[in-house]
């Protein structure tokens, strides 16, 4: 069992029912999945770019990335319906708890000119979404074979119902919040 799921059993459930009044210990709000996407655009001139998109989230996440496609055309960006436009992996279970505990341990400090992370960016139904600009802020990644920068989207998704369910949460499992 990953040491942040173990922390959650044991310490977060019992201060999350006495902090929300919540009396069925399965009622408490907990992580159901994280979602990665990276998008790669650019990947419509030259296909590499998106194999290098996908094998630095594998590097990331310790699984293989499924390639996001077109839903439909848009001329302006010489995109047709079905040209691949990105990657992105869903994690759950032990993958999941562990790269969290890499995510607020390791990487979130790593971010150049860090406060925190913005209280504003919960989706009103207790999913908290987050954008990291470069990918080199994990240490998986070796920044001599990083061809371009890639930005990322980290999408927590909870059992919360609403977001103050959802921020006690995240800041019980360690999530640094900042200032809104």
């Amino acid at each position: 069992m990953s040491r942040l799921l173990e922390k959650y059993k044991k310490k977060i459930i019992p201060e999350l029912q006495k902090e929300l009044s919540i009396n069925n210990k399965m009622a408490v709000p907990r992580l159901e999945k994280i979602v990665l996407n990276m998008g790669a655009g650019d990947a419509i001139q030259n296909i590499k770019f998106l194999d290098t998109a996908q094998k630095e989230l594998s590097l990331i996440t310790g699984q293989w990335p499924a390639v996001g496609r077109a839903k439909k055309s848009i001329s302006t960006f010489k995109l047709r319906k079905g040209h691949a436009i990105g990657c992105y992996v869903t994690l759950r279970g032990k993958r999941m708890y562990e790269f969290f505990d890499r995510l607020v341990n390791i990487v979130l400090p790593r971010v150049r000119d860090f406060r925190g992370v913005s209280p504003r960016s919960f989706d009103g139904g207790g999913n908290y979404t987050l954008g990291i600009k470069d990918q080199l802020v994990f240490p998986e990644i070796d920044y001599t074979k990083v061809e371009r920068q890639r930005g990322m989207n980290i999408t927590i998704v909870t059992s919360a119902e609403n977001d103050k369910e959802a921020y006690a949460l995240l800041a019980k499992l360690g999530v640094p919040f900042g200032e809104a």
